[in-house]
């Protein structure tokens, strides 16, 4: 009989296409894992996997197994989240997703809080891209991420608990820094840095300014906010900052200005992602909800 365990490995697999990989992400052996797959094999009367001593390929029958694998596997995880329905709000087992560009000024404002209301909430972060995100939480492999919109996440929930504009990062000489408002044509004026492709947020910052991504300005790429707020003080160029932000990566010591950009906003939203079949989408609510109140009182504070 085929067990979900031998489902698990053989998804864990298809995700790495690497043996050990997957061995050590089911916290099994190499060894264990590959006998259990082989079984599955001889269960099932043909190869899921082509592995050699290089590579790991999927099978044309081996997708097709793997989609219903996928399948059965949200389906028992829901029936694992129908068990806790009964028991007290987000007091089991929660993973989120949460993007590089929010986890670290987000989190730190509304953790306490979450701790406080729901101290026995066992909760798991996951840091990654978008579409990473958005792909895990249509596998089922996270429960709920939060994301910044606009984003492809067609088939989705989403619930929005903040709203917020862009703010552009210049140096402490720059002449235009003097203004307590900017546009979006004023910034096309100076160099502009952003994040490397693949992370939204610099999508969302030419979309807020009507840049192309093949723009001449655009001449630094990186992977951290804080990496460019330091080309800026260092007069490298400038760089755009959302909101959220910006208690964190503008410090009182740092040569920088920091100037409201004008243009039409909010700039980008942030929600929780779900899949609609999710049967604990109360939880979901529940923190959107707690999310929502923690930043409304930092902003009252602030």
């Amino acid at each position: 009989m085929i067990s979900l365990k031998q489902l698990t490995y053989a998804l864990a697999v298809e995700k790495t296409l690497h043996f050990k990989k997957a061995s050590e992400a089911c916290a099994i052996s190499q060894s264990a894992l590959s006998t259990a797959l082989t079984e599955l094999e001889k269960q099932l009367g043909f190869q899921i996997f082509e592995r050699d001593n290089k590579k790991v390929l999927v099978t044309p029958l081996g997708k097709r197994f793997l989609e219903k694998a996928q399948k059965i596997k949200l389906d028992v995880d829901d029936l694992y989240h129908m068990a806790n329905a009964n028991k007290a709000p987000l007091s089991y087992p929660m993973t989120v997703g949460v993007i590089p560009t929010i986890g670290p000024y987000l989190l730190p404002k509304v953790l306490p809080l979450l701790n406080q209301e729901y101290p026995n909430l066992e909760l798991t972060l996951v840091e990654e891209q978008s579409h990473v995100l958005v792909d895990m939480v249509r596998k089922g492999e996270i429960d709920t991420a939060i994301l910044a919109l606009p984003f492809a996440c067609d088939g989705l929930l989403t619930f929005e608990f903040w709203q917020e504009d862009f703010y552009w990062v210049t140096d402490i000489d720059d002449p235009l820094g003097k203004h307590t408002q900017i546009s979006s044509d004023e910034i096309q004026q100076r160099k502009l840095m952003l994040l490397k492709d693949g992370h939204c947020l610099k999508d969302h910052a030419l979309s807020a300014c009507q840049l192309s991504d093949q723009s001449p300005l655009i001449n630094f790429n990186s992977t951290s906010l804080t990496t460019l707020i330091q080309m800026v003080a260092g007069k490298m160029g400038t760089t755009l900052v959302p909101q959220m932000a910006l208690d964190q990566l503008v410090g009182v010591e740092m040569p920088i200005q920091v100037v409201h950009l004008k243009d039409p906003g909010p700039h980008r939203k942030i929600a929780f992602i779900a899949r609609p079949n999710f049967v604990d989408i109360k939880s979901v609510e529940l923190l959107m909800q707690l999310f929502k109140s923690a930043l409304g009182m930092q902003c009252i504070e602030n």
